[in-house]
């Protein structure tokens, strides 16, 4: 009975009760004994003895909820940390700690929703990871395998599960190409011929990041023989396209001027023969001049890398194409095959000359940024769309057209230096400057030469 009047009180209702109680209550009992005799000493000694119980009941009916509500916590705060949301406290005793209990309640909905959001996101990340194509491995520190979806399973582990094992051991009886490209750390395209006799090309990416404080290295593995097989049929028909206007450019004057040659001679007009023959051999050199450009770029061969000193290196090139030097000249020398950089850079201190730039503002920049060497050669010329940017760099595209006794519009001059720049495990990019003109860039790896044995 008293502890369901005392259930809607407040900590300070009671608290206020119990001095009530500890002020009005002794001087009663005082009074009553008094009434019947009994001195004041002991009056007052009979209302100790009857308050002491009184008070005792009293703080221990005060504080009951408080003590029931620390054991729930404690039991919540211990299935919180178990991941167990679901347990929630019944509202007992004063309004306080029935507020606290309600937000008690509130808080554990929100984590149930929260937990229950991240384990359909979970599951989600999971169904995309372990269904995509591309082959997933994510390595921890030690090199043992914490991830590896369907496909990783499929192509490194005949299906079974690759989790917790040894990466090094599990790539051990890969083919050769397929275990260098997985041991390595740099992003690289390499075919290989797998068990069933099929030769697949993939492409390998791997990028090394801190998960939970620890060193983690993730790589993916994606085949691209559909994609370049697709790409290899369109570039196909572009070289077809192009190498058909070319020749019908060459050889419709060539056999027209053939034709008026015999006709002259056939009139005994030996004038113009010569005049004729010349325009004959003019278009006949340029037929073949193109022809050898497509020639030297289906057979660039690998970069024989050697130390480049830089001063006679840019002195050869200043000989070769007008530039001005923009900076101060990196302190290491360079690491690759000059000849081959050095037709890269006249291919692009040409094209800045064509873009219409002033000859003194195409220049030439080298520095270093991370572990890369970074060539620029900029102009102020008119730039380039977007649209343009999206395709310089393909094979057989150009916005020039050819002129006889000119190799322009052959469309190699950028995708030559891309494929340079790819041999020696760089890339190329291109960007318009703010104001005018464009910025092209070649990124070689800075490696130190070889030691000497």
């Amino acid at each position: 009975m008293a502890r369901q009047l005392l259930q809607p009180l407040s900590l300070r209702a009671r608290a206020l009760l119990a001095l009530a109680l500890a002020a009005v209550v002794p001087p009663l009992v005082i009074l009553g004994v008094r009434r019947v005799g009994l001195e004041a000493g002991a009056a007052l000694v009979v209302a100790i003895v009857v308050m002491l119980p009184l008070l005792a009941w009293l703080a221990a009916l005060w504080l009951a909820p408080l003590l029931r509500l620390t054991r729930a916590l404690e039991g919540a705060v211990l299935s919180y940390r178990d991941g167990d949301f679901s347990l929630n406290l019944a509202p007992d005793g004063p309004r306080e700690l029935s507020s606290l209990t309600r937000l008690h309640a509130e808080m554990g909905l929100a984590l149930r929703e929260q937990r229950q959001h991240l384990a359909q996101r979970e599951l989600l990340l999971d169904t995309v990871v372990q269904n995509t194509p591309v082959a997933l491995v994510l390595t921890a520190p030690g090199g043992r395998i914490a991830i590896a979806n369907l496909a990783a399973r499929q192509l490194l582990g005949d299906g079974r599960s690759l989790v917790g094992l040894d990466f090094a051991a599990v790539i051990a009886p890969l083919p050769e190409a397929l275990r260098e490209a997985l041991a390595g750390d740099a992003d690289r395209l390499f075919a290989v011929t797998l068990a069933d006799g099929v030769e697949e090309t993939f492409h390998h990416s791997t990028r090394s990041f801190r998960l939970q404080g620890q060193p983690h290295r993730l790589r993916l593995l994606r085949r691209m023989t559909r994609e370049l097989s697709r790409a290899e049929v369109a570039t196909w028909k572009r070289v077809i396209r192009v190498l058909s206007h070319e020749l019908n450019n060459s050889l419709a004057p060539i056999s027209s001027l053939a034709h008026s040659g015999a006709e002259l001679a056939r009139r005994g007009n030996t004038e113009r023969l010569p005049q004729v023959l010349a325009s004959i051999g003019e278009r006949a050199a340029h037929l073949h001049g193109f022809l050898s450009g497509y020639a030297a770029f289906a057979k660039l061969p690998a970069p024989r890398r050697e130390a480049v000193v830089w001063q006679p290196f840019l002195a050869r090139l200043a000989t070769l194409g007008e530039f001005r030097l923009d900076g101060e000249l990196p302190s290491q020398p360079g690491w690759f095959d000059p000849a081959q950089i050095e037709q890269a850079l006249l291919n692009l201190i040409k094209n800045a000359h064509e873009s219409g730039s002033e000859p003194d503002e195409v220049r030439l920049s080298l520095g270093q940024q991370g572990g890369e060497l970074r060539i620029e050669v900029l102009d102020r010329g008119p730039g380039m769309s977007e649209a343009v940017l999206a395709q310089a760099l393909l094979p057989f595209y150009s916005t020039k057209r050819s002129e006889p006794g000119s190799q322009g519009g052959t469309g190699l001059g950028l995708a030559l230096v891309r494929e340079i720049a790819e041999a020696h495990d760089g890339r190329i990019t291109l960007g318009n400057r703010e104001g005018s003109g464009l910025r092209v860039v070649i990124s070689l790896p800075r490696s130190a030469p070889p030691p000497a044995r």
